[in-house]
């Protein structure tokens, strides 16, 4: 295992991080077999271990803590605040109110004293950025987290909040977590030169492409619908969909690849995030023992310029062959008032 340090926190962190969030309800449901498996990750020496407060509605945090029983010490503990949990108003987001009630939370189910890397789970354009620093600074301070960054930011986001801790004096966001796959190279434009610029170090997550790169989906092979990852979002695995038929024909020459290098497809996947000069770790997120032992026989894996070469040509650099389950959208493209003028002024104009 090889190891990096996180951008310029001085922690030194495994470049394969442990994803939990198919331990639970979601994905695992045996507590036992789960915890297991977070021991196989840390004997083969990981040590980076990454959770969110709503993974299973807290399940999957509870598990984390019961299995770092002996071993917390050890491990660099990552967990993230955003996303709702529980019925009711001001549930969620990254206002002050939500995140001091968050942490707490997430220090009961996970078991421990403090949270090494505490993540902002996605932007929140209703809180000002201020008062989010303002209250993670503070966490720090209080030794209830170590250092604090963000997931899925865009660029602007993340310049806005440095200059934003700059000016008022408050801890900056030490890191990044942006999905980056071989089929999802968006990032390279602008979030990871950025992240570099700002001395953030970055941990990036979905590196097999939401299953694509798994070799579970192939050209010519049926797609069941009905189960799984393609029930929840067919029109991501549905091959009749154009784009969907262009991801499929690159998988086709990536396994080639992959077979002229003499490893797996996955392996191949998870290896290409950790050459770019700006990733620190890329998170594997197993279900199962046997996903995670496929993982770890390409932890050593080096991919030379040539084998690079070839996935330019594949996916050249900066393209999305597809957008990553779960990323984040702005709501300048969502929210129609965001980019429509109203009807009244509009017509007064004509």
């Amino acid at each position: 295992m090889r190891y990096r340090v996180l951008g310029k926190t001085g922690i030194e962190v495994s470049t394969h991080c442990l994803g939990t969030m198919m331990f639970g309800a979601v994905g695992n449901p045996d507590h036992e077999d789960s915890a297991r498996i977070i021991h196989t990750a840390l004997d083969a020496g990981i040590n980076f271990v990454d959770t969110a407060d709503m993974y299973s509605a807290g399940e999957c945090e509870e598990i984390v803590g019961k299995a770092l029983k002996g071993r917390r010490d050890d491990v660099v503990l990552a967990t993230k605040v955003h996303f709702p949990l529980g019925e009711g108003r001001n549930r969620s987001g990254n206002s002050r109110s939500w995140i001091l009630k968050a942490v707490e939370d997430s220090l009961r189910r996970l078991d421990t004293d403090w949270i090494d890397l505490y993540q902002v789970h996605r932007p929140d354009h209703t809180t000002d950025i201020e008062e989010t620093l303002s209250v993670l600074s503070d966490l720090v301070r209080a030794g209830k987290i170590r250092t604090f960054g963000c997931s899925t930011f865009p660029a602007e986001d993340l310049v806005e909040a440095h200059h934003v801790a700059e000016r008022r004096g408050l801890m900056r966001l030490r890191t990044e977590q942006p999905p980056y796959s071989i089929l999802a190279r968006g990032i390279e434009r602008s979030v990871l030169p950025t992240a570099q610029r700002l001395g953030m170090g970055v941990l990036t997550w979905s590196p097999l492409a939401s299953g694509f790169l798994s070799g579970a989906y192939r050209e010519g092979w049926p797609v069941d619908l009905s189960t799984g990852r393609a029930k929840l979002t067919p029109h991501r695995f549905d091959p009749a969909i154009p784009g969907n038929a262009a991801k499929l024909a690159a998988v086709e020459r990536l396994v080639a690849l992959a077979e002229e290098v003499g490893c797996t497809l996955p392996e191949l996947a998870v290896a290409f995030p950790l050459v770019h000069p700006a990733v620190t770790s890329v998170i594997t997120g197993p279900r199962t023992m046997e996903q995670l032992t496929s993982l770890l026989k390409g932890a050593d894996l080096l991919l030379d310029d040539e084998v690079l070469d070839r996935i330019d040509e594949i996916v050249a650099p900066g393209t999305d062959l597809y957008q990553a389950d779960g990323a984040w959208k702005p709501p300048s493209l969502t929210e129609r008032t965001w980019r429509r003028r109203p009807a009244g002024e509009r017509k007064a104009a004509d």
